[in-house]
């Protein structure tokens, strides 16, 4: 069952008596447990019946114990176990889920890690529970969940605010989606939102983004990238040279890859670079900027400037000065 599905469910009132939500990516987790926590019960049963527990201060037999009382004046009784990769023997459970109790919502986080779904106790909540796994989304996936999110508030978004975002604020969900909300309070149903709403409610930039510095290079407009390398420099604290790396790295490696395809329809390059169909043009057009052997260069550039950011090779150069070399270096 997937994230969507388990939510479906919960908003139509059907529950199971084990949720073991586990897995490297906490936003899915912590969303499915926030909506049992709240909608479950009423808050006056809640009182008796809603009991949370943690993995460091607690035990599988303490666990068994709570999940085994029944409800008082209530139809459920929900306890949480939060931190739930810290307890010993987790599988030890095993003798609960078998029978569990079906008034009781038991509500297992097993974060950052995952069960081995081919031992006996991960078929046993897959017969009886809920056994989902939150899988850490890519980078590539990030501007699809950013639409999917706004869509689903009713809002829509620019290919380029969507594009700024996902390279601005990385894939910790939980960081991306409070950022989303700003702009849902901050502006009316139905807004398409673009780079000017994201400048004016976020905070970033929408000419000096590591996204406009690949605008630049692709064209291989040379004032432009100066002057976005040089606000980079001045604000060392919005603009760090790994995430600055990082961003071009993958940049550079899409049009090295798209000098590779055999077939160049915008669908087929589309899908070969995990890109909108919207930036296809612009990877077209800075194809013909850089060749193979180019972009080959550009990826040691982007290596050794890795290695001189980390201290390597580099005793004195600031950050900023390092940008600006590298940027330099990949110009000329």
């Amino acid at each position: 069952m997937n994230y969507e599905d388990i939510l479906t469910n919960l908003k139509k009132k059907i529950y199971h008596p084990v949720y073991f939500l586990m897995g490297e990516e906490s936003y899915f987790i912590d969303q499915i447990t926030d909506y049992i926590s709240k909608n479950v019960l009423t808050e006056a049963e809640k009182g008796f019946n809603q009991h949370t527990l943690y993995g460091k201060d607690t035990d599988v037999d303490t666990i068994i114990t709570h999940a085994r009382r029944f409800p008082m004046m209530a139809n459920h009784q929900v306890v949480i176990v939060k931190e739930a990769q810290n307890i010993k023997k987790i599988e030890d459970l095993d003798s609960y889920i078998k029978a569990p109790l079906k008034s009781t919502i038991l509500v297992i986080n097993y974060k950052y890690k995952t069960i081995d779904k081919r031992k006996s106790f991960a078929k046993q909540l897959g017969k009886t529970s809920v056994l989902f796994e939150s899988k850490k989304i890519y980078d590539n996936q990030l501007p699809s969940w950013i639409n999917s999110y706004l869509s689903a508030h009713e809002y829509s978004i620019a290919p380029q605010a969507s594009a700024m975002l996902a390279e601005y604020l990385g894939t910790n969900l939980s960081k991306v989606s409070n950022e989303l909300d700003k702009l849902i309070i901050s502006l009316p149903k139905g807004t398409k939102i673009t780079p000017d709403h994201i400048e004016k409610n976020i905070g970033i930039s929408k000419d000096y983004n590591i996204f406009e510095l690949q605008n630049a290079l692709g064209e291989k407009n040379i004032l432009k990238t100066n002057q976005i390398i040089n606000y980079f420099a001045a604000n060392p604290a919005t603009s760090p040279i790994p995430r600055t790396i990082s961003s071009l790295y993958y940049y550079f490696m899409k049009i090295l890859t798209y000098h590779f395809l055999t077939d160049k329809s915008p669908n087929a390059i589309a899908s070969a670079l995990q890109v909108n169909p919207y930036f296809v043009r612009s990877y077209t057009a800075a194809a013909k900027v850089y060749n193979p052997k180019k972009l080959v260069a550009i990826m040691e550039i982007l290596r050794e400037y890795d290695m001189k950011s980390k201290g390597f090779g580099n005793v004195s150069t600031s950050a900023g000065d390092l940008q600006k070399e590298m940027i330099y270096k990949i110009l000329h």
